[in-house]
């Protein structure tokens, strides 16, 4: 199901996928990630669903990277649930406004850059580890 992306080892990457428009960039966002081989997007609902190997593979993942429209954060929570560590990003921590954001390509993009250089929030305290997508 992973397979090896940029930065050597598995990196998955999950979005929220939420109902609002900055869920849908969240989606769109990591689609463009996966694209452009940032690591491999992955199905947040079979994690949350509990299905064994999704959860394996989020346990297994070198690297595990969660998307979230707002700061509601159920991408990060999910694998919080499971015991999961993930770089955490936060569309509406980065200045997106829900129910004021375009979804466009042009703010795609915008997002995608920003991931890509900007420091996640890690999940878990324990990992101080605090480096960019890609």
């Amino acid at each position: 199901m992973a397979k090896e992306c940029c930065c050597g080892g598995v990196r998955l990457i999950y979005a929220c996928s939420g109902a609002s428009d900055v869920g849908k960039l969240a989606d769109s966002a990591a689609r463009e990630l996966a694209n452009s081989n940032c690591g491999k997007m992955t199905c947040l609902a079979a994690v949350g669903a509990h299905l064994s190997g999704f959860v394996e593979s989020a346990k297994g993942a070198t690297e595990n990277i969660t998307i979230d429209g707002c700061s509601v954060a159920c991408a990060r929570k999910i694998l919080d649930h499971i015991g999961v560590n993930s770089k955490s990003y936060v569309l509406t921590d980065m200045g997106y406004k829900k129910g004021e954001t375009p979804v466009t390509k042009k703010t795609v993009d915008e997002i995608v850059k920003k991931i890509s250089s900007e420091p996640a929030k890690n999940s878990k305290k324990s990992d101080k580890r605090n480096n960019s997508c890609c």
